[in-house]
């Protein structure tokens, strides 16, 4: 081993501190909005600077480079565009009306029985062709918040309907950034990863539907007939046609926030003057989850300078001694890399190669392992309170992170499946392309 590459369990406390500040606090006071998300990262982040590299010490200005560095990744600074233009759009849409309009069509043509089902398909086929859990949530989330006020249902439940069709989504897309990175570091094409991984969402996400319809809505929907504009619901009908063209989600944003505000103005619903602040108000909604963002790509970096990723994989890598391990290794991998840096992505591509490096002399099918990198990052990708996707969620619906992970029932889904999957050797996959 080189003296250069750092080795330690400590590096990984950081993390573990954030998480053990939100869970003490909510503990104690039995509410899990106790410990802001932010001051928790603001901590966790003062400590990180605290620790040390065992192979070389860092100085103060180093390791505010090596915070810089990693809060300015590409990734963290494109997941702050998003948050932003998300912000904008969920503004703009409420104050034309397009979010009650949208929802008060819904009403009048889909039976109340399927409403729960029917967002939950909808957001899969969004997210499906966007490519991006993120953008999807950013889309559809209004439209799951204005159902949950019109039928008398906790927001959570609504909005966590939408995390988990985005998540189906993201997870079999063929142009998103998780698929390309599992197939991409496993040297598979793009159609194996998702045969295989057909075989272990689609069950979760049909019992995801089935339970969906067994929630009871009598005695709680108001479902009474109102009048809806469908001139509204222009703006995400140009979001989902944007994104079955597979534009890059920052261009749909921005189609459905230039069409929300022309809608807005032509109307007169909007001044000049009233739609500028509106765009601003919604951007302001989202200050938090910016600076969220990048203290997270930050404390990575420096998780990462002072060994505690190295210390994981090594860990890890140890203990695999046959195929199955090794499947159960990749998961294990990618999972506690997603639930340490809150991006799904960056858990693929940095687990990638380790696992392609362990599976191969086991035999383990390139494919197999593509598919169980892809269904464990996002299922835990989907349940990590501050991770991107329930952060942005959360923030659209004025809730805590923590009131989402119990109704992100597919997330947990794909992760029981999957581990069922390993189990079970589940499915016997081709070794002819």
């Amino acid at each position: 081993m080189s003296k250069t590459t750092p080795v330690s369990a400590l590096g990984l406390s950081p993390i573990l501190l954030f998480v053990g500040l939100v869970v003490v606090s909510s503990v104690i006071t039995q509410d899990f909005t106790t410990m802001p998300i932010l001051v928790a990262f603001t901590i966790s982040s003062a400590y990180a600077f605290l620790l040390n590299s065992p192979t070389r010490h860092l100085t103060f200005a180093d390791k505010v480079e090596v915070f810089c560095k990693g809060g300015g990744e590409k990734t963290i600074i494109l997941l702050a565009m998003i948050f932003l233009l998300a912000g904008a759009f969920y503004s703009v849409t409420i104050d034309i009306g397009a979010r009650d309009s949208t929802v008060n069509w819904a009403l009048h043509y889909i039976p109340t029985t399927f409403l729960l089902p029917g967002l939950f398909v909808i957001t899969c086929f969004i997210a499906f062709a966007m490519g991006t859990s993120m953008g999807t949530i950013t889309a559809i989330t209004p439209i799951g918040i204005g159902l949950a006020n019109s039928l008398g249902l906790p927001v959570p439940l609504t909005v966590g309907i939408v995390v988990g069709g985005a998540m189906f989504g993201d997870n079999l897309s063929f142009i998103s950034d998780t698929t390309i990175a599992a197939t991409q570091t496993q040297g598979v094409k793009l159609k194996d990863k998702f045969k295989a991984n057909l075989f272990v969402v689609i069950p979760a996400a049909i019992l995801t539907i089935i339970l969906l319809m067994t929630v009871s809505l009598e005695g709680k929907a108001d479902i009474s007939q109102q009048d809806y504009d469908l001139g509204l619901i222009v703006p995400y009908l140009v979001i989902i046609v944007s994104a079955l063209c597979g534009l890059h989600v920052v261009i749909v944003l921005g189609i459905g926030i230039s069409t929300a505000c022309v809608i807005g103005l032509l109307k007169g619903i909007f001044s000049l003057p009233s739609m500028l602040q509106s765009i601003q108000t919604g951007m302001s909604w989202m200050q938090d989850m910016v600076a969220i963002a990048l203290m997270i790509g930050g404390i990575v970096a420096l998780m990462k300078s002072y060994g505690g990723l190295t210390w994981l994989i090594q860990g890890i890598q140890k203990r695999v001694k046959s195929a199955k391990g090794a499947e159960a290794g990749s998961a294990i991998l990618v999972s506690f890399l997603d639930v340490t840096t809150a991006n799904n992505t960056i858990a693929i591509v940095t687990a990638g190669p380790i696992a392609k490096s362990f599976s191969q002399p086991f035999n383990v099918d390139p494919k197999r392992t593509a598919s169980i990198l892809d269904i464990f990052s996002c299922g835990f990708q989907g349940v990590v309170p501050y991770g991107g996707q329930l952060l942005a969620a959360a923030s659209l619906a004025g809730v805590s992170p923590f009131a989402l992970t119990p109704y992100a029932w597919y997330p947990m889904l794909i992760l029981l499946f999957g581990c069922l999957s390993i189990w079970i050797g589940w499915p016997k996959l081709s070794k002819v392309d």
